[in-house]
């Protein structure tokens, strides 16, 4: 922990390292729980409150476009305020939040609340991040834990379409969101007897107010109309102008963090080639899996004909495997380079992908489905882990926070896009087809085989493109798994191949810019 940590570093008496990783994971759990939770329950809230085909839409959206907008600001508010106070103040958004979307009479107040969450789960995920890369040292102990966080991030997102199945066949799609209520503010409870507290001091009296608002309001529009192309056209005056309007309040903000005393996002951090690379492999590959847990789901139900319930049984393997792959790749990190865990995990993904787009309209699930959903959760498992951890590659403790919020808004934002990308490719033409496929029940299933069908292969060729990328970009040599000092200015640690170790120790560009905080 560094010095300007340490001064306000508080924690309840006893708790071991493994009692707060424990602890933050849970939070981790529920932020991606409900990114998914609602899916296989849309057609019971739909009926439940009378919702329209197209407003149903926006109660997945609602809650991922807040979280994704407000994820850099609330991983600085936490570097700013302190990183548990932020958590709690998270934590008992969120349940509230989740109270009201139970509530709800209406759509217009389900999805108003699903906002709230996302607002929630935008300062309970990147606080606790921000806490667990500040308790555990940078090396091997980080990388185990930063492992086992990584891995939550598919298995919750798997689990919540399970529990949302099960729960709308069951007590009702309400629970969906009551099950929040007692474990957000338990959670919030028993923080300070847990967590250790920290605020990074030098930012304790200064906020980048300028720059939280144009960044925020900038993703927040990206995110919505990312979304809302699928419905209303990318080539619209609306969608259109929408972009133009990001691009004005990005622009800005640049220039904004560029003279900004204590910017929310120092610009400095994308010369990190380690950590710029993981986040930009994070939007490509998020964007994959956030299309194939969407079109997984419709594919069992439409074309299958699963209900709910057999739905979110049919995951399990695939939790199970995310759970396998997060295990080696938190084993391989700390022995062999980033760059091939990354590129492994992206290969076997893309298996699983092309093993979906090949399965048959008559198909059985033990011989089409369940060999791609094994191959996808090991993918998934492995590149989740893998990029969790090269995301805080030179990353200081006291901008711990920052680092969270980016690598958080690179996934959410990553799997806006990806899925806005890959729905308009696979439902270019449906209506046509659904039109001459009407009273004829196999005509309708083939349509919507076809549909899957290509955006399976979408998926694998964001894919391969992310493969590529890894494999271009992503800086060889031994994984991130020193604990000892960075090598001084000018000198750099060569791997058994030869190679330098720039994952393990900082490069001489990123200890240059460390020298300049």
């Amino acid at each position: 922990m560094s010095a300007t940590d340490s001064a306000t570093s508080r924690s309840g008496p006893g708790v071991g390292t493994g009692a707060i990783l424990a602890f933050l994971c849970l939070g981790q759990f529920m932020v991606f729980l409900d990114v998914s939770i609602v899916n296989l329950a849309l057609p019971s809230i739909k009926t439940g409150l009378d919702m329209s085909e197209v407003s149903q839409n926006y109660i997945v959206t609602a809650y991922g476009t807040v979280l994704g907008g407000f994820l850099l600001l609330g991983g600085r508010l936490a570097d700013t305020f302190g990183r548990r106070r932020v958590l709690q103040a998270g934590f008992v958004l969120f349940a509230l939040a989740s109270l009201v979307s139970g509530l709800a009479q209406n759509g217009t107040m389900l999805i108003t609340a699903r906002g709230f969450q996302g607002l929630g789960s935008s300062m309970i995920a990147p606080s606790a991040l921000s806490i667990l890369t500040n308790t555990f040292p940078e090396g091997a102990e980080r990388n185990k834990a930063l492992g086992i966080w990584g891995s939550l991030a598919g298995i919750a997102s798997i689990v919540g379409v399970i529990m949302g199945g099960l729960l709308a066949d069951g007590p009702g799609w309400e629970w969906i969101f009551w099950i929040n209520v007692p474990i957000g503010l338990g959670v919030a409870l028993l923080a300070p007897k847990v967590l250790p507290e920290s605020v990074a001091e030098e930012r304790g009296h200064r906020f980048d107010v300028a720059g939280a608002a144009t960044l925020t309001a900038g993703l927040l529009l990206l995110i919505f109309t990312l979304g809302e192309a699928t419905t209303v056209g990318w080539a619209t005056t609306r969608t259109i102008g929408s972009l133009s309007g990001v691009a004005v309040l990005l622009g800005a903000f640049v220039a904004i963090e560029a003279r900004a005393a204590a910017p929310i996002l120092p610009l400095r951090v994308f010369r990190l080639k380690t950590m710029r690379t993981a986040n930009l492999s994070a939007i490509l590959v998020f964007g994959m899996f956030g299309a194939l847990f969407f079109f997984a789901s419709l594919f069992m139900q439409d074309v299958y004909d699963y209900s709910p319930m057999k739905a979110g049984f049919a995951y399990v393997p695939l939790a199970v495997a995310v759970a396998v792959g997060a295990g080696v790749a938190s084993g391989l990190i700390t022995k062999v380079a980033a760059r091939p865990v990354l590129i492994a995990g992206l290969a076997v993904t893309t298996t699983g992908l092309l093993l979906l787009w090949r399965a048959p309209l008559d198909g059985r699930y033990a011989v089409d489905i369940l060999p791609a959903f094994i191959a996808l959760g090991l993918g998934c498992g492995m590149c989740f882990v893998t990029l969790q951890i090269a995301a805080f590659v030179g990353i200081s403790e006291e901008e711990a926070g920052m680092g969270a919020g980016l690598i958080n808004t690179s996934q959410e934002a990553g799997g806006a896009l990806g899925l806005a990308v890959i729905a308009t490719i696979a439902y270019s033409g449906f209506a046509g087809d659904m039109t001459r496929a009407a009273g004829n029940v196999h005509k309708v299933h083939e349509a919507q085989l076809s549909v899957n069908h290509d955006a399976f292969l979408s998926a694998a060729i964001l894919g391969v493109v992310a493969l590529l990328f890894a494999a271009l970009l992503m800086p060889r040599g031994q994984a991130a798994m020193s604990s000892g000092p960075a090598p001084a200015a000018g000198a750099a640690p060569a791997d058994a191949a030869g190679g330098v170790d720039v994952t393990s120790a900082m490069t001489e560009a990123e200890v240059e810019i460390d020298a300049r905080k």
